[in-house]
């Protein structure tokens, strides 16, 4: 499974990349694994204002539809549209291709209560 070390984590399966201020935010290898092939993602539009620990969008697999949780507040800046024609990137690149939305953040601390690499591994391990 793959967790880039420079990332943030959510109890959520959210993963977050600090980028010049911004925050790009995708779901995990562990996530997209669980729910299967993906066939829609649903997305914030750009200007939206999402709530940490809220519901932003969704996915839905051949088995379930789940929501995305915000792993922190801001306004939303950029949304990968590409993910509307080719939801199964997330499958294929949940880091690199599908990322799903790009944050201002109202509180840049709240990446801070987020886990490492290291702590999201273990709570994996552990469900």
């Amino acid at each position: 499974m793959n967790l880039p070390k420079d990332f943030k984590y959510s109890e959520e399966h959210e993963w977050v990349k600090t980028e010049d201020g911004k925050v790009r935010i995708g779901i995990t290898d562990f996530a997209q694994s669980e729910l299967g092939d993906i066939v829609f993602v649903e997305l914030p539009e750009v200007g939206d204002e999402i709530e940490a620990d809220e519901p932003f969008g969704s996915v839905e697999s051949v088995k379930t539809v789940s929501e995305l949780y915000a792993p922190i507040s801001g306004k939303v800046v950029e949304v990968n549209g590409e993910l509307e024609d080719s939801p199964e990137f997330v499958n294929e690149s949940p880091f690199e291709k599908a990322w799903m939305i790009i944050v201002e953040p109202s509180d840049a601390s709240e990446i801070d209560n987020l886990m490492t690499a290291e702590q999201y591994e273990e709570m994996i391990k552990e469900d």
